[in-house]
């Protein structure tokens, strides 16, 4: 292997860079998006029986114990559940900007690593060969087959390279883009699902309310 490095020339170098980088991104993700895995359909049933029921400091407490951004938009969205619609929305936004950065956190990096790494193995084989054409011309014309192919198959190895660090890293980023696009659908309807959650337990609870003083009268 390194031998191959070594006959790839310096191209190789930064193309080794942006592998390693790659790496430490896409298991970096790997690991974020594993951490904050829930189960969806329990955690927002859990919050729509308390939200309905007008039990707000348990929904509260539902979503403070849940990790992940769905959980923290649900949160966002009960605690400024006093505020008019304009400023509970604003909050809202606000809340999921902050949590779609974190989501997309390096995604941008692992898009441009693998976009540039098969044009940097390109370019050493373009280098790579233009030495190789050079030599000959310095020896007038006069070169054996097997040293013409050998600094060709030299010149091919940081395409080689470059496709090799750019194709998975290519897939990583479009399988992360993904898992965020998923997330970012499931927040907007969470948020949503909390204010109509919201707004059946008030009418609950004033329906609760008149019930009981028509019942004293």
């Amino acid at each position: 292997m390194l031998e191959f490095i070594l006959k790839g020339g310096m191209m190789m170098y930064p193309i080794i860079l942006c592998s390693i980088a790659a790496i430490a991104i896409i298991l970096n993700r790997a690991y974020h998006f594993f951490r904050i895995r829930i189960d969806v359909s329990q955690f927002l049933s859990q919050i729509e029986q308390a939200l309905q029921s007008n039990k707000i400091d348990i929904a509260l407490k539902h979503a403070k114990n849940t990790r992940g951004p769905l959980s923290t938009i649900v949160e966002a969205g009960i605690s400024n559940s006093q505020k008019d619609i304009a400023k509970w929305e604003k909050a809202i936004s606000r809340v999921g900007t902050k949590e779609l950065l974190k989501l997309e956190k390096n995604l941008r990096s692992l898009g441009i690593i693998a976009h540039i790494s098969p044009l940097l193995g390109l370019l050493g084989t373009v280098t790579g060969m233009i030495k190789a054409f050079m030599k000959i011309q310095e020896l007038g014309g006069k070169v054996d087959a097997s040293v013409l192919a050998g600094g060709i198959w030299e010149a091919l190895l940081t395409t080689a390279a470059g496709l090799f660090v750019a194709i998975p890293t290519m897939v990583a980023y479009h399988y992360f883009e993904g898992k965020v696009d998923n997330y970012a659908t499931l927040m907007k309807e969470s948020a949503t699902l909390v204010s109509e959650w919201l707004e059946i337990g008030k009418l609950k609870q004033e329906k609760k309310t008149t019930l009981n003083i028509q019942g004293r009268i």
